[in-house]
This record gives C-alpha cells, sequence and structure tokens, in this order.
C-alpha cells in the first residue's frame, strides 16, 4: 500500500508565509520535491529537516514522478512543494495525472499566491464597491500560448482589476494589448517583483509610463503587473463603501442600527 503524496503551495516567497497544514506535512516528510528557482530554501531548511530533498529546477516530469513514486511505494512520507498556491500556473495537472495512472493517492495544500502577496504589499483591495467586482488572472501569450479568445486584449475589453502572470519580460506588449480594450494611458498600473521576499520591488504608475519604470527598475522575472482603477483608491478616495458595517444594512448577524 503506497502513502500519499502532498502537493504543498509553499506561498509567495517569505519562509514564514506557508500554511501550518504546510508546515506539518514538511516536517514529517521523508522526501521532499521543490521548486528551487522559485521557493526559498530557508523554507525547505526550516522545516524538512530530515528529508531526502530534490531540486526539481532541472529535472523533467518524469523524473520528478520516478522520485515520488519510488518514495511512496517504498511508505514514504512525499512532499512535492510548489511555489505560491498549486493551483495557479503550477503544472501539478499532469503530475497528479501520472500519479492517477500509477494508482497512487495524493492530496494538495493550498497556498498563498503571489498576486494576495502583491495586493497586501500595495496595501490594496482588489475588489470595491463601484470600480470592480472581478479580478481577472492571466498571462500574456509567450512561448506557452493562450487560447484565441482570451488573447489579453481581449480580455482587456471587460476593464476589470487585472492581475497578469508570467509576462513583465514583454511589458512593452502588455501595455499595447490594454490599451486596445476598456484601458486607458491614465489607468493605474503596478509591478510588485519577488512579493514578499526581503528584495520585494514595488512600481507604481499608469499604463502610460508603467513600461519605463520596470526598465529603470531593472525588473525582468518574478514579478506581476496589476492593473484596474481599484489601485487609484488610495490616491483619489473611494468612491462607495461596503455595505457590510453600514449601520443601515442589517443582516444576520446585525440588525439596522439606529
Amino acid at each position: 500500500m503506497s502513502s500519499q503524496v502532498s502537493f504543498v503551495g509553499a506561498g509567495p516567497g517569505a519562509a514564514d508565509l506557508i500554511t501550518i497544514r504546510g508546515a506539518r506535512l514538511l516536517r514529517h516528510a521523508d522526501v521532499v520535491v521543490f521548486a528551487g528557482s522559485l521557493v526559498d530554501r530557508q523554507l525547505v531548511a526550516r522545516y524538512a529537516t530530515s528529508a531526502d530533498v530534490y531540486d526539481s529546477a532541472g529535472m523533467t516530469l518524469s523524473e520528478v514522478i520516478e522520485v515520488m513514486a519510488n518514495a511512496a511505494v517504498a511508505g514514504k512520507n512525499v512532499v512535492r512543494l510548489h511555489t505560491g498556491d498549486p493551483s495557479i500556473y503550477g503544472a501539478i495537472q499532469e503530475q497528479m495525472e501520472a500519479l492517477d495512472s500509477l494508482g497512487i493517492e495524493y492530496s494538495v495544500v493550498p497556498g498563498v499566491t503571489s498576486a494576495f502577496a502583491a495586493a497586501a504589499a500595495l496595501q490594496q483591495e482588489l475588489t470595491l464597491p463601484e470600480v470592480s467586482q472581478t479580478v481577472i488572472f492571466t498571462r500574456m501569450e509567450g512561448r506557452t500560448p493562450v487560447p484565441e479568445n482570451e488573447q489579453l486584449h481581449r480580455i482587456a475589453a471587460i476593464g476589470a482589476t487585472l492581475v497578469i502572470y508570467l509576462s513583465i519580460g514583454m511589458i512593452d506588449q502588455v501595455v499595447a494589448q490594454l490599451l486596445l480594450g476598456a484601458y486607458q494611458p491614465e489607468t493605474a498600473a503596478a509591478v510588485v517583483s519577488r512579493a514578499s521576499w526581503d528584495d520585494e520591488q514595488i512600481i507604481r504608475g499608469s499604463l502610460a509610463d508603467i513600461a519605463g519604470k520596470v526598465r529603470e527598475a531593472g525588473i525582468d522575472r518574478q514579478a506581476l503587473i496589476i492593473v484596474g482603477d481599484v489601485l487609484a483608491a488610495r490616491r483619489e478616495g473611494l468612491k462607495s463603501r461596503s455595505l457590510l458595517y453600514d449601520g443601515a444594512f442589517a443582516h444576520g448577524f446585525r440588525g439596522i442600527v439606529t
């Protein structure tokens, strides 16, 4: 009977931004396979103190599966440690499919995706009343294609808050695509590089100047682009406030305050 493999979200970068469940699984792991190009090695060293550790940065899918499968069949506890939350650009579906074909059980432990770490760094709510009630996670087409109806200029037509992953090296094309949609040159934009890491960088601007600011800062990887009118709220104030704590708004936990 093989033991269970756990896919664990390691968080966006900071070694202490991991769930209690994820940390517990790491402490009891016999084998850890982690994305060494993105996951903080201090996190692995802090929690996986007695495990055999494999850095998947230089491994192929088949090599990763072989390590996990051999360990699981031997009755060992295995943690596959992914950056951020494994459900967002995590490439875990193909790994789960391979384990399914081998009859090996697994579970998935959520983590903190960099979008939320970036919002925290910006001290910004991504949804605001009468501004945007929709957040879209997307990316620019590069070596990995995107479906035709998800081309960035099509998504930009919605005008929602956009969180754009894996595209900082193409920021000029990103801006050009967004300006074909509902956004204007003055639309607020921000870039957060290495959110939650000690060397985190924050660039604020608009679509008119964000690309130049990013180039000036020398940011070309591990950064998110956030675009939308919600980002202007800190400068311009709120258009409307949530009814949740409004004294005239009753709900199941509170009557109208007079």
